[in-house]
């Protein structure tokens, strides 16, 4: 069974880090673009950021443009997604995605809370 097994959330003051982290089980991904989305109660599920498959590119919603880092590590399967500067509104469930050519792929989700 494949799957995508997400750590690293928390709870977390505003302006403090968090380093969140995915890495696939039954299968490799190295080949293609890994993602990160997140989802804020009462919200639709949104963009974050991705990265390329070789991680020579990467976009980032405007939201977190400046304050979040997406990375692969050496052998291209895992991705990671190191969140700066954390603000409230960043607040929501965080999903890591594969998008294959026959399937999407998504990690169970990692609840990232930044309050005072």
């Amino acid at each position: 069974q494949v799957q995508l097994v997400e750590s690293g959330g928390g709870l977390v003051q505003p302006g403090g880090s968090l380093r969140l982290s995915c890495a696939p089980s039954g299968r490799t991904f190295s080949s293609y673009t890994m993602g990160w989305f997140r989802q804020a109660p009462g919200k639709e599920r949104e963009f974050v950021a991705r990265i390329s498959w070789s991680g020579g590119s990467s976009y980032y919603a405007d939201s977190v443009k400046g304050r979040f880092t997406i990375s692969r590590g050496n052998a291209k399967n895992t991705v990671s997604l190191q969140m700066n500067s954390l603000k409230p509104e960043d607040t929501a469930v965080y999903y890591c995605n594969v998008q294959t050519t026959t399937k999407d792929y998504w990690g169970q989700g990692t609840q990232v809370t930044v309050s005072s």
